[in-house]
């Protein structure tokens, strides 16, 4: 006789034991509200599940997020289901959870998927949803299922399984009508609230992510819980694309990537131009928080890495190369470098905190497949720093770097940012009472700051805990790029000291500290943010100069130089072409100001002027247009 206790408080005692899809029933006629699954004393589970003792129960509405998740467990079966039902000896390999759906990895033994096919099977997915068919979980014992998928010559999901450290004997095993896999996720009861999806592509991966393995063909599915989410995901795609940081830089002619160095940037000159901008903007925020700027090599001998614990921890990511029968990598972070730095003289306590910085060249082993424009690259600069301090100095320092970090964004336009808080990972070095200090001085400063954050278990660095800061832009996507990183045991590896008040040698506490994190990625969220529309003083070209006629072009001349003494940069047109194509040409290029010259500029003395964005011609005195202009750029004004 179980005694039911709802979210409300409210207790039912139940004569019998009862399914919780029953107790939905009964709720329904009351309130006519839809549940389609529910948490049993905390733990998530679907309608089918039967409630044998007392149990407090929450109910889970259609359209919660963990609605969501659900739709996309049963998505990935039911595409399974699919795929299996029109080419039975394709063999299934594996699956994943995406922020917009799903994907599975098929081993299709001796053909290629086609768009073809994709229509193929979206055709069956659509006729299996309109069965509305019942999802039914049943308990196997986990030797005989494994017994099945042998016959079966299922050895990717056998090998699954087989390393699934379950520790019970038996398994959830989940039927779509005939067909059926492991599960042990909650799924939607009825497959029927898997009907808002399409296929989106198809793709290559290894099996496990290991290049050494097998090549597998993956489609990628987007599935969302309603129609309206399914819209408004393919509206914000297409407004995603028309700012897509690789077609704006053809357009703006800012960069390219050469397939003979694949993930290496190519910066033109406007490209270079807003990179060494950013550069100049974060240096100066950087010597008013009294950090030191340093240039460390790219190329340091593998014994060091190997000292710092970088080469055990991130030897899939890192370059190495040869010399003279010595190994070398070339560095994919700044950090050992900094230290090697630091530990050049003797430094007293009286040194610290020390703020290292630089805008280091770093190179990682990105896979081929994963490279994407700017966003992910293979050579980038990171505006890295490193801050020794002593352990009474740690929590000032972190404020200070949240407060920097915050104020950046702020410039930027970004005002909704989300912090992550990673907590001690299983392979890392170090005592049980240091990471707990860590993690508490981290925790601390986030809750003094009043910053919500959420809590990322096990995701910290090897050496230490780290909180990561994220943006949100215009079209409501996450780009993480700041990070604080606490570490304790990089100086002690590296022997680097200093000298304390009672003449005793102590190992300083690194803050490993990024801002933009990689400038070549967060150049290429600029681009999409701002649509190619860079602010004034990031834009490559500032002001574009055009006259009427030739007879224009001595006084257009001397506006060339006002741009020369105010630090403003400018393009002349005084070529013969069609005026109007002229300005045509500087509003595709989003040049911020269009100033004409002409016959009653020249009498007046002043200069007529087109703002981006409007088609207003207004006029204006030359003198007071460029002081304007100088305020816009040292205050780095948006708009």
């Amino acid at each position: 006789m179980p005694i039911i206790t709802f979210s409300t408080g409210i207790k039912k005692k139940y004569v019998h034991n009862i399914f919780l899809k029953n107790i939905v029933k009964e709720i329904f006629k009351k309130t006519k509200k839809k549940y389609i699954a529910g948490y049993v004393n905390n733990q998530l589970v679907d309608l089918n599940f039967l409630i044998t003792k007392d149990s407090k129960i929450i109910l889970i509405p259609e359209y919660d997020r963990n609605f969501l998740k659900m739709i996309r467990i049963s998505g990935m079966q039911l595409l399974n289901y699919a795929v299996t039902e029109i080419w039975p000896n394709i063999k299934k390999a594996s699956g994943m959870i995406t922020d917009e759906g799903f994907y599975c990895d098929f081993d299709n033994m001796d053909f290629v998927f086609t768009t073809k096919d994709l229509s193929l099977i979206k055709k069956k997915m659509l006729y299996l949803i309109s069965k509305e068919y019942n999802i039914v979980f049943k308990k196997f014992f986990k030797k005989k299922f494994l017994k099945i998928l042998k016959i079966r010559k299922e050895k990717y999901q056998s090998f699954l399984l087989k390393i699934n450290d379950t520790l019970s004997d038996t398994i959830s095993v989940c039927f779509h009508e005939k067909y059926f896999e492991e599960c042990h996720e909650v799924q939607v009861p009825n497959i029927k609230f898997c009907k808002h999806f399409f296929l989106k592509n198809i793709s290559g991966a290894y099996w496990l992510n290991n290049e050494k393995n097998k090549m597998l063909q993956r489609i990628n599915v987007v599935i969302w819980s309603s129609s309206s989410e399914l819209l408004y995901y393919k509206k914000k795609k297409i407004d995603a694309e028309k700012r897509d940081h690789r077609k704006l830089a053809k357009k703006l002619d800012l960069y390219h990537v050469e397939y003979e160095s694949p993930g290496m940037i190519f910066w033109h000159h406007n490209g270079y131009v807003i990179f060494r901008q950013l550069k100049t903007f974060i240096r100066n925020k950087l010597l008013r928080n009294s950090y030191q700027e340093v240039k460390s090599p790219i190329i340091l001998n593998q014994a060091l890495w190997k000292k710092s614990g970088h080469l055990e921890n991130y030897e899939k990511s890192i370059f190495t190369t040869n010399s003279e029968h010595q190994m070398y990598c070339i560095k994919p972070m700044n950090c050992p470098g900094h230290v090697q730095i630091f530990k050049q003289g003797l430094k007293s306590y009286k040194d610290l905190p020390l703020r290292i910085s630089e805008f280091g060249s770093c190179h990682r082993k990105e896979s081929s497949g994963s490279l994407h424009g700017l966003m992910r690259v293979r050579s980038f600069t990171q505006d890295d720093a490193h801050i020794f301090c002593a352990e009474d100095q740690i929590r000032e320092e972190l404020i200070n770097c949240i407060d920097l970090i915050l104020n950046i964004y702020h410039v930027f336009g970004f005002k909704k940012i989300t912090v992550k808080f990673s907590t001690r990972p299983e392979k890392r070095i170090g005592s049980t009472e240091t990471w707990n200090k860590a993690e508490k001085d981290l925790e601390y400063v986030l809750i003094n700051k009043k910053l919500p954050f959420s809590i990322q278990k096990g995701e910290g660095a090897f050496y230490g805990p780290k909180i990561e800061i994220s943006l949100e832009d215009s079209l409501k996507r996450i780009w993480q790029c700041g990070t604080i990183q606490l570490d304790f045991y990089l100086s002690k590896r590296l022997d680097a000291f200093y000298v304390n008040k009672n003449n005793q040698r102590v190992y300083p506490v690194i803050i490993h500290r990024a801002i933009l994190g990689s400038m070549e990625r967060f150049i290429g969220i600029l681009i999409e943010e701002y649509h190619g529309k860079f602010p004034f003083w990031l834009a490559p070209i500032q002001i574009a100069i055009i006259i009427i006629s030739k007879t224009h072009k001595q006084y257009a001349q001397k506006i060339c130089k006002k741009c020369l003494i105010f630090g403003i940069r400018y393009s002349c047109d005084f070529s013969d072409i069609n005026f109007n194509l002229k300005i045509k040409k500087y509003i595709t290029q989003y040049v911020p100001y269009i100033i004409i010259c002409g016959d009653k500029e020249i009498s007046k003395n002043v200069i007529t002027v087109r703002k981006r964005d409007s088609n207003v011609l207004y006029v204006k005195n030359i003198q007071l247009f460029f002081e304007e202009l100088l305020q816009e750029s040292t205050q780095h004004y948006l708009y």
